[in-house]
């Protein structure tokens, strides 16, 4: 098969078809003749969009809020990481793939498939009998999760010119921060009921997204109606099978390596397997050249190549960050589910704020590259302020953090995407938006395995050093003095035998007692033998937010070599209709 060169005018792998969905009258169509869409028809055409990306915006705020309760109930709280890397790394091989798809056989397709892989990831995830079965639903809902985002942003880079994408910002904000805030409280709901119409109480966290997955398809169906535009590729299987290759390993050894121990026999055949898949991954993507999964000759494209590699790095941190802040709260604070959730509001009202900012002056003035760095440095201090987050600071002052996060986090959203989509040509919009999704989603999945396996592999010793140092002090002797006559089996019995066994220098004993599979029993409790738990688990959570800020140093560097590009005033989708147009006028010109 010939392969198609973004840019040449006469393309021969670039047919024009329309969407054989016939659009009702009051519907967006593409128009014709280059021009562009109306305010009133992309207005329509979000609609569809809003609700594939509100589904899968409240699925994270919903599982991030209920995952101690889900893990607890499941016994695996330290097997937790296996639930949301299984979710991401399919989610992060599946979007480059949507994007090549999508430019075969039309976004809309993709987007109700998408919708529907979701819908039943979902549904299979409610009858998860262990955290890795979870885990393998949870897989299959990342392959209908990875195209969601990445083809709604796509499909706005085609329609909406970079100038004028802060003006309707607006709207997928008010989907995250309706998600944001209805997660949380929905989510505590349920993970806090015992049982609802005969169902565990938390599998309807799961449940939830199927009525709502249904009235998403009915709704981008009657509206998201596109003329699309045909490109022809070959889809990189191989390089999709090798990227999974190259990490699954990886994120095994780096869940299992505290068992299995570092060096072990076990640990370097994973790790074996992940350097030559990866070098196999790379020769693959250099042969497919354009039509690769990741394709490398776009990275040649300093934009795109400091964007993508800041986005690693943003994704690690943001993602290691993200997955310590509600254990925090849950674990150390007591916070239930639901409290837990409306504590980390400043957190989205940060990503908010910054997300509003850097779009409006972007619109104005046409400058992105400050934002992206502003918030690398914000994300440096925010990350590293959580590092001095005890096991008794208030709260107020941890709400504090979160804002400076956010900010970083909302400086670097659509800036980087942005500048991504801008720097290539019209027909690579959904390969460049994929990358830029993928990139992202990528070092999420590696953070979140990382800074996860940080903490539980360091939370037994910091327990049993909170042990040790607590030991002396009248508060613990009383709280033991009186577990010891609590009645034999009780929870506070049985911690008391374990601090005494620490007393008599087996700290690991009482460090070990329970609580890395479920940490439920500490809210049953006397708080004066729960405090050496808690500070265990801060003072563990301490050293994931100091290499998180080191990473974020490192990112902050590479956002410095970000350059400035102009945006471009016209739309992806004006620029393709128009170059098909002089195509076919060149083709024709000789006949007349």
């Amino acid at each position: 098969m010939t392969t198609s060169h973004p840019g040449d005018p006469a393309q021969p792998a670039s047919r024009p078809t329309t969407d054989p969905t016939p659009a009702p009258a009051a519907a967006a169509s593409a128009p014709t003749g280059g021009g562009s869409l109306s305010h009133r028809q992309i207005l329509t055409i979000l609609v569809g969009l809003m609700m594939g990306m509100f589904l899968a915006a409240l699925d994270q705020t919903i599982v991030a809020t209920s995952i101690r309760t889900i893990a607890d109930d499941l016994h695996g709280l330290d097997q937790q990481a296996w639930a949301t890397t299984a979710y991401l790394i399919t989610a992060t091989i599946v979007t480059p793939l949507y994007g090549k798809l999508g430019d075969i056989y039309g976004r809309k397709k993709l987007f109700i498939f998408a919708i529907s892989i979701f819908v039943v990831g979902s549904a299979l995830s409610s009858f998860a009998g262990s955290m890795y079965g979870l885990a393998a639903f949870r897989a299959v809902q990342g392959m209908g999760a990875g195209g969601l985002m990445s083809l709604a942003l796509a499909i706005i880079g085609d329609i909406v010119p970079p100038r004028e994408r802060a003006k309707y910002q607006g709207y997928f904000l008010a989907v995250f921060g309706t998600s944001s805030v209805a997660g949380p409280i929905i989510g505590g709901f349920f993970a806090g009921a015992d049982s609802i119409l005969g169902i565990t109480g938390w599998r309807w966290v799961f449940l939830v997204n199927v009525p709502i997955g249904l009235v998403a398809l009915v709704v981008v169906s009657r509206t998201l109606h596109l003329s699309h535009q045909r490109l022809d590729h070959r889809i990189d299987w191989a390089g999709a099978f090798l990227l999974s290759a190259a990490l699954v390993p990886l994120l095994i050894v780096l869940e299992q390596g505290r068992e299995w121990g570092w060096t072990s026999t076990g640990a370097w055949v994973a790790y074996v397997v992940s350097v030559v898949a990866a070098v196999a991954f790379v020769w693959q993507e250099l042969r497919m050249k354009e039509e690769a999964i990741l394709p490398l000759e776009m990275f040649r494209n300093k934009t795109v190549g400091v964007s993508s590699t800041a986005s690693v790095i943003i994704g690690i941190a943001m993602f290691g960050g993200l997955a310590a802040l509600p254990l925090y709260l849950q674990i150390v604070k007591g916070s239930t589910p639901t409290e837990a959730g409306l504590q980390l509001i400043p957190l989205v009202g940060g990503i908010m704020t910054g997300s509003i900012v850097s779009g409006q002056v972007i619109a104005r003035t046409g400058r992105y590259r400050m934002f992206p760095i502003i918030g690398s440095a914000l994300l440096v201090v925010g990350l590293f302020g959580f590092h001095f987050v005890a096991y008794d600071t208030p709260l107020w002052q941890t709400m504090i953090i979160m804002v400076v996060f956010g900010l970083g986090l909302g400086f670097n959203f659509q800036p980087l995407t942005l500048a991504v989509q801008n720097a290539v040509p019209a027909q690579q919009i959904g390969v460049a938006t994929s990358t830029a999704t993928t990139t992202r989603q990528l070092g999420g999945t590696v953070g979140t395995a990382v800074f996860l396996s940080i903490l539980f592999s360091t939370v037994p010793d910091r327990i049993a050093e909170s042990f040790t140092r607590l030991a002396g002090t009248r508060e613990l002797q009383a709280g033991v003095a009186e577990g010891l006559q609590a009645p034999a089996g009780s929870v506070d019995h049985q911690v008391a035998t374990a601090i005494q066994q620490a007393a008599s220098g087996d700290a690991t004993a009482a460090a070990s007692s329970g609580v890395l599979s479920d940490s439920s029993f500490l809210s049953q409790l006397d708080p004066r033998l729960a405090k050496p738990f808690l500070v265990g688990f801060s003072d563990a959570m301490d050293l994931v937010f100091l290499v998180g800020a080191g990473v974020m140093v490192l990112g902050l560097l590479v956002m410095l070599m970000l350059p400035h590009v102009e945006l471009r005033g016209g739309s992806a989708y004006s620029e393709r209709t128009e170059q098909a147009e002089r195509a076919q006028e060149t083709a024709t010109a000789p006949a007349s």
